[in-house]
């Protein structure tokens, strides 16, 4: 329930705290007093329309803020923690408004969205007025209150989850078929298309292990040209060796005749044909260990090109080419299998649809029967509340075309406010103060089911006589026993029956500076007999006045 209401700034209100209590509280005064402020103020709270114009003159901006006390397994915690806002303790919704139109939202200290915030606010109050009856604005609204007056809130969320499976699998078999037609259309493409792919069998990562294989071996071949090259002039039919060799002989030979005199240049050049030979042996054995084949080579590049190739064909990176394979061969397969596969997934479609609109028809039978019951329920308060001539019928209609998660009904409140009239959808059919009290009569019938556990009434009460105004009091007051109920009312009638009585009125600001400010006071017990005399009297009260104010306060009225 909604236990504090701060608003500082907002309009001819500077500076307001106001407690509430369970029950039914009502709130009074003269006309341009104030009432309406307050309203608009918790209607900011919840996350209502902003506007510049809230502020109060000479002031940058204002902010209201209102603090509801919540049980621990009310739906709107949940809200909040699957909105990662903290639910702990009190809930506190704070809406800062600027004087430039901006505003700021706060739920727990936490900034929200506007949408957010009025969003949780629906869960924790409903204001109701002549002119804001929101709840019998939108028949989705209507169906909502029925199944909360029959009980079915579960039953709805177990035929919504019939709902979504059926949709599931209609959204499955629409995909498939699509991907089956589509199969179909580019056939010899798509066999084709496998069976160059099948053969080419790309891997992953094979592009870049071929093109660093490639440039290894490419470098290789190129040293290993030059090593060959200086193996053939070593060891080939120009090799030096063989002259050097025969020339060392011959010196030798010579050398023997001229003592002296050839020695060292034998000696040198013997020692150059061991360097030769050494050479010869190192040579060839860098040439061994190039070990390398052009024909792998020649492999190598032609893979890496069929797979570059390819991967312009396909326009995909050729990293893309084994994902391309998979997917067109599953499209293959399912060319191959699809219509089994198609066969089948209409035939659980199919099922799920039967299972869905089962469990709807059940659904709406029952909802048929609450709307009776409902209709019965709301015509039993309408007499008291001066509508007796009047009709109140819940419209159950099933169309399984029109199905959607909540089932295949169009839930809609129709009245009919005088015999020989046409019945109608209640928003076109009743005038204002007929709307109000067709609400009242509504929210008795649903007591606390489909509520929030704040009610607020705008003077409903308007244009009635005493024991219709009377009649608006006990209904309000049965209601307030199972949620908190807060009315704005000129009916002595109705604020007789409070448990609270707000008096809200207007003076001058303290500090003389002649400004007027809105001013809430909870009234004792004579305070309430005056003003109630007031609200029976007018401007003078007489002591008749007081005396029927104190009748109606004691319930004898």
């Amino acid at each position: 329930m909604l236990v504090q209401l701060s608003i500082r700034d907002i309009v001819l209100i500077d500076r307001l705290d106001l407690a509430f209590q369970p029950g039914l509280s009502v709130l009074t005064g003269e006309t341009g007093a104030g009432k309406s402020i307050l309203l608009d103020s918790l209607s900011l709270a919840l996350g209502g329309r902003g506007d510049g114009g809230l502020v109060r003159h000479g002031e940058d901006k204002g902010q209201v803020t209102a603090v509801f006390d919540l049980p621990g397994a009310h739906p709107l915690r949940t809200f909040l923690r699957n909105n990662s806002i903290d639910d702990d303790g009190d809930v506190i919704f704070r809406r800062v408004q600027s004087a430039d139109g901006r505003t700021r939202a706060f739920v727990n200290d936490q900034p929200v969205s506007v949408q957010l915030m009025r969003e949780a606010g629906t869960k924790l109050v409903e204001i109701h007025g002549q002119h804001d009856d929101r709840a019998l604005v939108d028949t989705e609204a209507h169906r909502l209150l029925l199944d909360a007056f029959a009980g079915l809130t579960e039953e709805c969320e177990a035929l919504a989850a019939l709902y979504k499976t059926w949709k599931d699998s209609s959204r499955e078999l629409k995909s498939h078929r699509a991907k089956v037609e589509a199969a179909a259309r580019e056939a010899d493409y798509i066999r084709a298309s496998v069976e160059e792919l099948e053969k080419l069998s790309p891997v992953d990562g094979e592009e870049e292990e071929l093109a660093e294989k490639r440039a290894r071996m490419m470098k290789v071949e190129r040293v290993a040209s030059d090593i060959s090259e200086a193996s053939d002039f070593l060891n080939g039919s120009a090799s030096p060796v063989p002259h050097i060799a025969s020339l060392v002989r011959r010196l030798e030979r010579k050398s023997q005749e001229a003592p002296g005199l050839l020695e060292e240049t034998v000696q040198a050049l013997d020692e150059a044909l061991d360097r030769l030979s050494d050479a010869q042996n190192l040579v060839e054995s860098a040439l061994r260990r190039t070990e390398f084949d052009p024909k792998e080579l020649e492999r190598v590049e032609e893979r890496l090109f069929a797979l570059r190739a390819a991967s312009r064909k396909y326009s995909v990176p050729v990293t893309g080419l084994p994902a391309l394979a998979a997917k067109m061969a599953a499209d293959l397969t399912d060319l191959d299998q699809g219509e089994e596969k198609l066969k089948r997934l209409e035939e659980r479609e199919k099922e799920n649809a039967v299972v869905f609109l089962t469990a709807a028809r059940a659904l709406s039978d029952k909802r048929r029967g609450a709307g009776a019951s409902l209709a019965e329920a709301v015509m039993a308060e309408l007499p008291a509340l001066k509508l007796e001539r009047a009709r109140f019928m819940v419209e159950v209609t099933a169309d399984e075309k029109d199905a959607t998660a909540s089932g295949i009904d169009r839930v809609e409140f129709h009245v009919q406010t005088n015999p020989g009239t046409r019945p109608g959808p209640i928003m076109k059919v009743a005038s204002g103060g007929e709307l109000s009290r067709f609400l009242l009569a509504l929210k008795v019938a649903l007591a606390d089911r489909g509520s929030a556990p704040t009610l607020v009434f705008d003077e409903i009460d308007t244009g009635v006589g005493g024991a219709v105004a009377d009649a608006i009091g006990q209904r309000l007051k049965r209601l307030s026993s199972r949620v908190q109920v807060l009315s704005v009312t000129h009916a002595p009638q109705v604020a007789a029956r409070a448990n609270t009585h707000l008096l809200i009125a207007k003076g001058p600001v303290e500090g003389g500076d002649g400004r007027i400010a809105t001013r809430v006071s909870t009234m004792a017990e004579d305070e309430r007999r005056e003003e109630i005399a007031r609200m029976l009297a007018g401007a003078s009260i007489t002591e008749e006045a007081r005396a029927a104010a104190a009748k109606l306060l004691a319930g004898e009225g």
